[in-house]
């Protein structure tokens, strides 16, 4: 009696699994592969350093093109375990040309539906990174902008890639080893004060989906970021 109990319990387990869950892995979905599909989910935080969830806000920004000519018709939706957010075509901005929308938190794990007339993808999910701490530089931190500094990083599974970005310069992307060496003269500086700068560390993970066309990426990206102050710097 109570083995029968205990495989109802497996088995009521197994079934109410959902492909949305953290962990879950990744699908590269289904489509007419007519439509090229870039673009995914970014979540931003409110503060310093998050770590939950709801420290953040999801972006979703996705180009559809058939034959080198933008969709503007049709549905565009992302979907979580929180629930769908259509996503509406925009006109303006940065944003012209894309199908964008908005969802509180950080849900990890996005499915990506497109389907315009007879053209479609559908079923698309990437499990994206957990949510990274950075350690090292911590907030407030004064670094001397003339001296390579050490980066480090808590995250439970390594990312497909990492994005670092101190100051003004570009990001470059680096391997999720949860550490990098940053290079003197990354921090942007002034010769006679103190200055403050902005340190974010973004990871992702990629998506290519099968029923789109070969150039087609999804990716879910989380972002954090600490300020940090470059020391005063005469010789800069």
């Amino acid at each position: 009696m109570s083995h029968t109990f205990l495989t109802s319990l497996v088995f009521l387990s197994a079934c109410t699994s959902s492909p949305l869950d953290p962990g879950a892995g990744d699908n590269q979905g289904t489509g007419t592969s007519t439509l090229a599909v870039t673009g995914g989910a970014t979540a931003s935080p409110h503060l310093a350093n998050a770590h939950v969830a709801s420290d953040f806000a999801t972006a979703f920004s996705v180009r559809v093109e058939l034959a080198g000519a933008p969709i503007t018709t049709g549905t565009v939706t992302m979907t979580s375990s929180t629930g769908a957010t259509p996503l509406a075509f925009s006109t303006t901005g940065n944003d012209a040309g894309h199908w964008v929308g908005v969802a509180a938190g950080y849900d990890e794990v996005y499915q990506l539906d497109v389907v315009s007339g007879a053209d479609k993808v559908t079923g698309v999910i990437v499990d994206g990174p957990d949510i990274q701490v950075i350690t090292s530089p911590t907030a407030g931190a004064t670094i001397d902008p003339t001296m390579p500094f050490m980066a480090t990083w808590d995250r439970a599974a390594t990312a497909d890639v990492a994005r670092i970005q101190a100051g003004d310069v570009d990001g470059i992307d680096v391997p999720d080893a949860g550490t990098y060496a940053v290079s003197a003269g990354t921090l942007h500086a002034d010769k006679d004060r103190a200055r403050t700068n902005t340190f974010r560390l973004t990871r992702t993970n990629q998506v290519a989906p099968k029923g789109a066309l070969p150039e087609s990426r999804i990716s879910v990206s989380v972002e954090t970021e600490v300020d940090v102050v470059a020391a005063p710097c005469p010789s800069c």
